[in-house]
């Protein structure tokens, strides 16, 4: 007689039953089942450490960059047992994945953006070569001739810059004044990290007291005194002022426009 094929297979194993629970399953079976658990969890994190040069250069966040990892935990239990895993094993596996991907909007301090497209920059009245997005622009104009009013004289410094233009300002300076390069990220972005690439910031002075543009002294002008209590009227705030949480050095003259939605989203969604 032909014995068959299953006659290979462990008595125990061939007998057992089809258990409503897992409390009533042999303990060899919850083991293999564990097992198995294990180490599909042990190759999400493989495949999450392969992401992580992906993400470096996807602009996604953290959160975002951890929601697939989710999904496929979840997918993964419901596959094998039949039910989702418990809150603090996602919170777990959400706290891998983040710490498996580092931050690449940030550097130095200094937030990641893109540069404005060409066609919606417009030239100011004061200077041709300066640039700002069409909103910014119109409130800016319209905000110096709200201050030339009350005898305060605005003169634009810098408007939009490239990332090729940052890159010189950057590094050029950096290696004439010998800076490091967290010294040099205190007073001045990396390329592409800077606020110009925007659209939306500018480096404002005082026509009255040229010889505190783009320093510190600028603090000490009317034209500051003046943009301080106004400049909001006209959607503009300080990007860095004192002791901010960005540890950029407090600029009295670089002033960005929040005016709209646009803007708004650009500066300050995570």
């Amino acid at each position: 007689m032909t014995m068959s094929p299953l006659d290979d297979i462990p008595q125990a194993a061939r007998d057992v039953p089809l258990y409503s629970t897992e409390s009533e399953q042999p303990s060899w079976l919850r083991r293999t089942r564990l097992l198995r658990r294990t180490l599909g969890l042990a190759l999400l994190a493989l495949a999450a450490g392969g992401l992580v040069a992906w993400y470096q250069t996807s602009g996604f966040s953290a959160a975002e960059f951890a929601q697939p990892f989710e999904t496929m935990i979840n997918r993964s239990a419901a596959e094998t047992d039949g039910a989702a895993p418990a809150a603090s094993d996602l919170e777990e596996n959400r706290a891998v994945a983040t710490q498996l991907a580092p931050s690449s909007r940030t550097l130095l301090n200094h937030r990641a953006y893109d540069e404005a497209p060409a066609e919606e920059l417009v030239t100011l009245s004061a200077n041709a070569s300066i640039r700002l997005r069409s909103t910014a622009a119109a409130e800016y104009e319209a905000m110096t001739r709200a201050a030339a009013r009350q005898g305060v004289r605005l003169v634009p410094l810098s408007g939009f810059r490239s990332q090729a233009e940052q890159e010189q300002i950057f590094f050029g300076l950096k290696a004439e004044r010998g800076q490091d390069a967290q010294t040099r990220a205190e007073v001045s972005a990396p390329p592409g990290y800077s606020e110009h690439h925007t659209g939306y910031a500018i480096d404002i002075g005082d026509a009255n007291q040229a010889g505190t543009n783009l320093n510190a002294d600028f603090e000490n002008t009317r034209a500051y005194e003046w943009l301080d209590t106004n400049a909001v009227q006209y959607g503009y705030e300080l990007s860095f002022p004192p002791d901010n949480f960005q540890g950029v050095a407090f600029e009295p003259w670089h002033w960005r426009f929040v005016g709209d939605r646009i803007s708004l989203e650009t500066f300050y969604r995570e």
